[in-house]
């Protein structure tokens, strides 16, 4: 199955991030365990992040990021999902 590299970028809004966060992080969780998302983390020096998710097709990812409570909470002003070819590592 395909893995994608997914990049978030915030609000400048941390008190907004922390409120919606540990629903977030439920919700990731939840896909961790189901083995669709394999990583995730906030970068160091900006309001970003970096998950790596596994999918059929970036459409069927996209649909599901939708459902992020950062997303529905209008927290996220920029995501990208681009499809990411592992040579080494785990995942390739």
């Amino acid at each position: 199955m395909p893995i994608f590299a997914v990049t978030y970028k915030y609000l400048d809004d941390p008190e907004l991030i922390n409120q919606i966060r540990p629903a977030h992080r439920v919700w990731l969780g939840e896909l961790l365990e189901q083995d669709v998302l394999l990583v995730s983390g906030p970068l160091v020096h900006r309001a970003a992040s970096l998950l790596v998710f596994r999918a059929e097709t970036a459409n069927q990812l996209s649909a599901l990021l939708d459902q992020d409570p950062l997303e529905i909470a209008g927290v996220i002003t920029e995501r990208t999902i681009e499809e990411w070819n592992t040579v080494f590592g785990p995942w390739s």
